[in-house]
């Protein structure tokens, strides 16, 4: 279940970050309306998670996860597309987060 949460958490987290950009700085009320109440819905379930989950794992893939999607989706829909470097480096934070889900015991609590 947590896990479950965790991918919600992430998921509202990806939306209103793609929002807070939309907001143009809060200028935009429904984009800001939209951005305030996604976040307002990934810290409820990323409090849910860390009820069960250890905050260090839980954030390692909440902001590792939240940082590749929101360059993926940022690339489509505003047009930022990475430079090989920072694909060198999302590379490395999946990494990370695929060794701490696989042989870090702390990911097991």
């Amino acid at each position: 279940m947590a896990y479950g949460f965790l991918a919600i958490a992430i998921c509202a987290e990806v939306l209103g970050t793609l929002a807070l950009k939309a907001s143009a700085g809060f200028t935009h009320s429904l984009a800001s309306t939209l951005c305030v109440i996604s976040y307002g819905i990934a810290f409820y379930f990323l409090a849910l998670v860390v009820k069960t989950l250890p905050v260090g794992t839980t954030y390692a893939i909440w902001s590792g996860a939240g940082i590749v999607l929101i360059t993926a989706l940022g690339a489509l829909w505003y047009k930022e597309i990475p430079d090989l470097p920072a694909l060198i480096g999302m590379t490395f934070i999946l990494l990370g987060v695929l060794i701490i889900n696989v042989f870090s015991q702390t990911a097991l609590h």
